[in-house]
């Protein structure tokens, strides 16, 4: 297995991570909270917002500019 399959399989298993979680968080009486709601309270600071703004801007940077 090469070094870009690795990473490949690495950020599938973290976005299936994401989706499992923000399922399990949907069900009637779950005390996870949704990732929209992670989000909001998140961006409810200044720090919080200028983390998300650095975290589009890498990602951006890193996936959609190529």
């Amino acid at each position: 297995m090469t070094s870009h399959n690795l990473t490949v399989a690495g950020f599938a298993t973290i976005l299936l991570a994401f989706v499992l979680v923000d399922a399990l968080a949907r069900r009637p009486g779950s005390r996870i909270p949704t990732l929209s709601d992670l989000l909001a309270f998140v961006m409810r600071t200044w720090p919080g917002r200028v983390g998300v703004l650095f975290f589009w801007w890498w990602f951006g940077w890193h996936f959609i500019a190529r």
